[in-house]
């Protein structure tokens, strides 16, 4: 399964509800999100079905980033049950984004 795109506000909400979700908050200029994009793509992969992982552009959803509070890209936050749980800014090696999901599932 690839990753969702979150389309609009309402989709990213209704989306939030559903369990343990990692939301990538970023930007199609942003060089570290390029570069973070193959990572999650393996982690949706390797726990397809327990988690969901989805990319939100900032420019797209502004409102969903700024209540999310995003300062700096990639901001990357794991909500479970539509609420937010825990939150990185900048590149982190996968292993830390892994361990960030199985710690709430």
């Amino acid at each position: 399964m690839a990753l969702t795109i979150a389309q609009n506000d309402a989709m990213l909400k209704s989306i939030l509800r559903e369990g343990v979700v990692l939301v990538d908050y970023g930007a199609p200029w942003c060089p570290p999100c390029k570069t973070l994009l193959p990572i999650l793509e393996e982690i949706d992969l390797e726990m397809t079905g327990k988690v969901r992982i989805v990319k939100v552009n900032c420019e797209d959803l502004p409102v969903s980033a700024a209540e999310a509070g995003v300062m700096g890209m990639p901001t990357v936050i794991v909500y479970k049950e539509g609420q937010p749980l825990e939150k990185v800014v900048g590149l982190r090696p996968k292993a830390q984004y892994r361990n960030m999901l199985e710690k709430h599932l």
